[in-house]
């Protein structure tokens, strides 16, 4: 796997993503796990009671949260650092009073989803889009698993300015950057594209300097 994704599976990495690293990205214009999760649940009304996939989960920050916002029936923590997914258990099972039935983990990978078509309700991937060394395959895994009407959900940081509209950048980030196992960051149009290709329909798109919150959903 690239570097981005094989960075996140050692024990270190994986013990301070939520102990110092996460937090950092206010820096980056991110408001913070719980305005984040505030917003995300305005996106997912329309599939409370279902099922969510919290991909790319980490040591399950947004996985906790959703279990215990009670909004969901089951929550899928995923992740493909067994190192992250061992840090997720250790805080839920740390943790008084945690639904942990509601919970399942999972270690797979973004672009080889373990599940049947049509089988998901809504997928929230938090900081995690610009780390997958295949945005398009991702989301078009990510489209397939949904059912009609689910919704998709995601946070990065995103890419502007003028080198954005410059053609030749998209093939450098997607086939050089990728490859090198560096971040690929995508432009607002970039995003808003990718969901349209993979099958996913009324795109909006939130940003606060580079952080940016994308929602889709699948169509009925």
């Amino acid at each position: 796997m690239p570097l981005a994704t094989e960075v996140f599976r050692t024990p270190m990495v994986s013990f301070l993503y939520e102990r110092g690293w996460r937090q950092n990205f206010i820096f980056g214009g991110f408001p913070g796990p719980e305005k984040e999760f505030d917003m995300a649940k305005d996106y997912l009304k329309p599939v409370l009671g279902g099922t969510i996939v919290d991909a790319s989960c980490g040591s399950g920050m947004f996985s906790r949260l959703f279990a215990k916002s009670g909004l969901f029936s089951q929550v899928i923590a995923l992740d493909y650092s067994d190192n992250m997914l061992q840090q997720c258990y250790e805080f839920i099972d740390k943790e008084e009073n945690f639904p942990k039935e509601k919970v399942t983990l999972i270690r797979a990978d973004i672009a080889r989803l373990p599940f049947k078509s049509s089988s998901v309700d809504a997928l929230y991937a938090g900081a995690a889009l610009h780390c997958w060394s295949s945005p398009s395959t991702a989301v078009a895994e990510i489209s397939q698993i949904l059912r009609p009407g689910g919704v998709f959900v995601a946070t990065t940081y995103i890419l502007d300015g003028p080198f954005a509209f410059v053609p030749f950048m998209r093939t450098f980030r997607q086939n050089v950057m990728g490859k090198a196992g560096g971040h690929i960051f995508l432009s607002g149009r970039e995003l808003e594209d990718l969901c349209q290709t993979c099958g996913l329909v009324d795109f909006t798109c939130v940003r606060n300097a580079r952080f940016v919150m994308i929602s889709a959903r699948k169509r009925s």
